[in-house]
């Protein structure tokens, strides 16, 4: 049997598979994964902005996610939002983010997310928005985040994250 497929098909098939290229990009270092980051878009003026990702964890050893560098951005640092006594409390995590072997843990809005502060200019929806994350041992790498619409929720996000204890 013959699979005929004509051009329309293709550009077709072609959009379905692009589009989900552009909402699921993915980086490794070490035995890490880093799944999608990404950021909102942000208004004229605004100073701040939350970055976010899944890493996942696929060896046999604890890390660390130590710290974050974003172009553009006076300050990065990784912050934990937790509802503590009824109010909920923004903190920067000065010993890091820990990533159990074995383990994924969600950096997403109201929980661990990379917090930029001092933004140069605003973060525009379709960009992207260069990074570094350095790991305790798997070491640093590059990443871009993806500049999503102000108040979305990537495409593809998973709940399925683990809580580290501090």
């Amino acid at each position: 049997m013959q699979f005929l497929i004509n051009r329309r098909g293709f550009v077709f098939l072609l959009s379905l598979f692009s589009s989900s290229f552009a909402f699921a990009h993915g980086y490794k270092v070490g035995d890490l994964n880093i799944h999608h980051p990404w950021t909102r878009a942000t208004p004229v003026g605004a100073e701040v902005a939350g970055g976010y990702m899944e890493i996942t964890n696929s060896g046999s050893v604890d890390d660390r996610l130590i710290s974050v560098e974003v172009s553009g951005v006076h300050m990065a640092a990784v912050h934990e939002m937790a509802t503590v006594d009824g109010i909920m409390k923004m903190r920067p995590l000065p010993s890091g983010l820990e990533i159990k072997a074995g383990e994924t843990v969600a950096l997403k809005p109201g929980s661990f997310h990379v917090m930029m502060m001092g933004l140069s200019k605003p973060l525009i929806d379709g960009e992207t928005v260069s990074g570094i994350l350095h790991f305790e041992k798997a070491g640093s790498i590059n990443i871009e985040f993806k500049i999503e619409a102000m108040g979305s929720e990537p495409a593809g996000q998973h709940n399925h994250a683990t809580v580290p204890s501090n």
